[in-house]
């Protein structure tokens, strides 16, 4: 059983749900990433998904375009994302995703760069424009080195929906809204149904992401499912204090496990 897994259970059996906090890895600088994993878990995240920026990250929107961008221009790399893993793992235990894209992957190697994450201690990876039917293309290499594939559903999954719940493993990652990433002041999409739909064929957690943006709409989110995904909000607050984010941060993440 992996830290996803365990971390769900716990969850489960003591009737809470789980905060997900996405940060863009570098993004001000490797330094302030690492602080800010290590805050955020203090203040009450439950996983951590850390971006690796890419040049063109097509699910994201605006807010988490330009911290990639940001990011790159420090001079951010996969390799030095993989070292500073290495170093928080000394610190916590806590789940670790990356979410990246197939291209970074290919362009590393998929054997290398699923070696790398069992060896620094990356739990699991989301890779937005790698289509569920083309999984394949990760599976030996992920399963040889116990790297989850974290799998995506959106309202629009439809019939796919149940087979992609079969084969989930870690979590489920439930699109609340169409579109790109990026805080929305409504969601008008029925992820209910979507959940219930889910829970009809496997047991696998869903946690509900894009579009999350304040505690109000965390705790709504949170009361039909398993955990909730923040990006967006948590990248603009980085945005906007860079390397003086530390404590704005852990404040706002404070609030929102407060909510749910």
């Amino acid at each position: 059983m992996n830290r996803i897994e365990k971390l769900f259970n716990e969850l489960k059996k003591n009737e809470k749900k789980a905060l997900i906090a996405f940060i863009t890895g570098g993004d001000p600088d490797i330094e302030t990433t690492e602080k800010l994993i290590y805050a955020m878990e203090e203040a009450g995240v439950d996983i951590i998904e850390i971006g690796i920026p890419f040049s063109d990250p097509v699910a994201e929107g605006p807010v988490i375009e330009k911290a990639d961008g940001r990011a790159l221009a420090n001079g951010c790399t996969t390799d030095k994302l993989f070292d500073m893993i290495n170093k928080v793992r000394t610190k916590t235990n806590m789940p670790l995703l990356f979410m990246t894209y197939i291209n970074p992957v290919f362009t590393y190697g998929k054997e290398k760069f699923m070696a790398k994450c069992r060896e620094t201690g990356i739990d699991g990876i989301i890779v937005p424009d790698l289509p569920f039917e083309e999984k394949d293309e990760l599976e030996n290499e992920r399963k040889q080195h116990g790297v989850c594939l974290i799998s995506m559903i959106a309202p629009t999954s439809g019939k796919r929906t149940e087979k992609i719940a079969r084969e989930a493993e870690g979590f489920l990652y439930c699109v609340s809204s169409l579109g790109v990433t990026g805080a929305r002041s409504d969601i008008n999409t029925d992820i209910a149904e979507l959940i219930r739909n889910v829970k009809k064929v496997s047991a696998v957690p869903c946690a509900v992401g894009f579009g999350i943006s304040t505690p109000e709409q965390a705790r709504v989110m949170a009361e039909i499912s398993d955990g909730v995904i923040v990006g967006s909000a948590i990248v603009r607050i980085i945005a906007e204090f860079g390397k003086d984010s530390i404590e704005p941060i852990k404040r706002f993440v404070r609030e929102l496990k407060n909510n749910i």
